[in-house]
């Protein structure tokens, strides 16, 4: 599932809305130098989308004005879209795989809401 690296994203023309998002974040990392400054280390990665994650839980738990929260998942958004490009993965293809297998399943009610899940409760 391989993808664009920045320079890669960079240089090609965006032909739809993701791509132009993608491209968008590559320029992000480009502006500063990512790559070159350990800002692709997925152990570093993992510790700001954990930070991110947080904050956006906050903004939707103390009840913040709905930009907030939008705000917050933008930047969960840039980050992993981010990460697909520190590892230079396919996103889309692998949304588009993985969607293929959630339509497919049944959903469980779980103590706290539905959820779809292969998981199957003994």
């Amino acid at each position: 599932m391989k993808g664009r690296s920045v320079d890669e994203w960079m240089a090609h023309e965006a032909v739809d809305e993701w791509e132009s998002m993608m491209k968008k974040v590559a320029a992000f990392h480009a502006k500063h130098d990512f790559a070159g400054q350990n800002g692709h280390d997925m152990g570093y990665r993992m510790a700001l989308t954990i930070e991110e994650l947080g904050e956006l839980a906050a903004a939707i738990t103390k009840g913040k004005p709905l930009e907030e929260c939008a705000e917050e998942m933008a930047d969960v958004l840039i980050l992993l879209m981010g990460h697909s490009l520190a590892m230079e993965l396919d996103l889309k293809r692998a949304f588009e795989t993985k969607y293929e297998r959630i339509m497919k399943r049944e959903a469980l009610q779980g103590r706290l809401g539905v959820r779809v899940t292969e998981y199957r409760p003994e």
